[in-house]
């Protein structure tokens, strides 16, 4: 009876111990609340699973994700303190601070924008030299096509021999569909998956990165306010990031299951991989630093993309648009 009491009440004292651990870690749990810039793609698939699989948690976080309407507004919603981290293409960001928008960028995933140039298999371009002679799809404010003049003089290309039309965004597509038009940009971690399996085309692709048009793409921003009030939850809000886009990179099937729990309506499982795969070949980061790790060149090289298209005026110092503080423990 004396073993068996004895027994008893350790195992009530484990428990009461674990319960106790368990209540502490809810207590020290912090919100953080995460904006997209846009709608669910397979771009956002390892922060789902990073949630699903307790990265988050784990790191104290309780993490609240959410769709946006666009990077203007998902900044807007940052700066009035709606939301404590925004994840958006970092040139918007760039260009934004420069304007004197009291942010910062806490982690650059995608150094370059995977953005590619697309044509049809009968009229194929490939390489920069072939662009000349053709037309192109060009909206207002368009990533991929906004700053093709450098583009053209990184490759030694006579960019007066490029058509490039200007056209509504929603119509971009269905132009070069109809073959009314050459080319058209994608996004090659999420347009062009999608338009592959729609058109079952397998689209000549002429991978702008590969030919040095590097254009900050996915980025993590916060307030200046943010940084400097909720300094540990941000940083463990990236490092349990970082861990996600690890798992995500060893398990693109698991991500792509745990986005299509919260994206049902999206394309098929396939598509969905598709983009999870391009994303993690498209996250990277200086050797021997953490994932988002911001290399000042990419900052300073930004301003000169974004002063090519618009005066920008003198550039704020480079310390103004970045920290890497929050990457460090």
């Amino acid at each position: 009876m004396y073993v068996t009491g004895l027994i008893r009440n350790t195992m009530l004292a484990a428990t009461a111990t674990a319960a106790i651990v368990f209540t502490a870690q809810g207590a020290m749990a912090e919100d953080v609340k995460a904006r997209f810039s846009w709608k669910l793609k397979g771009e956002y698939g390892f922060f789902y699973l990073g949630e699903e699989k307790g990265l988050y948690k784990d790191a104290g976080v309780e993490l609240t994700l959410g769709e946006g309407a666009g990077s203007q507004a998902a900044l807007g919603a940052l700066i009035q303190g709606q939301e404590d981290v925004v994840i958006l293409p970092g040139i918007f960001a760039i260009s934004a601070i420069q304007k004197g928008m009291p942010v910062k960028l806490v982690a650059l995933y995608q150094p370059e924008s995977p953005i590619a140039l697309i044509s049809q298999p009968d009229n194929p371009v490939v390489a920069p030299k072939d662009l000349e002679g053709k037309s192109i799809a060009h909206s207002v404010g368009e990533t991929g096509t906004s700053y093709l003049g450098v583009f053209c003089e990184l490759n030694d290309v006579d960019c007066s021999k490029i058509s490039k039309v200007q056209m509504d965004s929603q119509s971009r597509v269905p132009q070069f569909l109809q073959k009314q038009i050459d080319l058209v940009s994608v996004y090659m971690t999420n347009d062009l998956p999608v338009l592959e399996e729609r058109t079952g085309t397998k689209f000549p692709t002429l991978d702008m990165t590969k030919y040095g048009l590097a254009i900050p793409g996915m980025a993590v921003v916060a307030s200046n306010d943010g940084i400097e009030n909720k300094t540990e939850v941000l940083r463990n809000f990236l490092a349990a990031t970082g861990k996600a886009i690890d798992m995500a990179r060893a398990d693109p099937d698991a991500a792509t299951a745990a986005l299509k729990k919260v994206w049902q309506a999206g394309p098929s499982d396939k598509v969905v991989r598709q983009q999870v795969e391009a994303t993690s070949a498209s996250i990277h980061s200086p050797s021997g630093q953490p994932t988002g790790w911001i290399d000042e060149k990419a900052i300073s090289d930004a301003l000169k993309l974004i002063g090519s298209v618009e005066d920008i005026g003198e550039a704020k110092p480079l310390s103004t648009f970045y920290t890497n503080e929050l990457l460090t423990q």
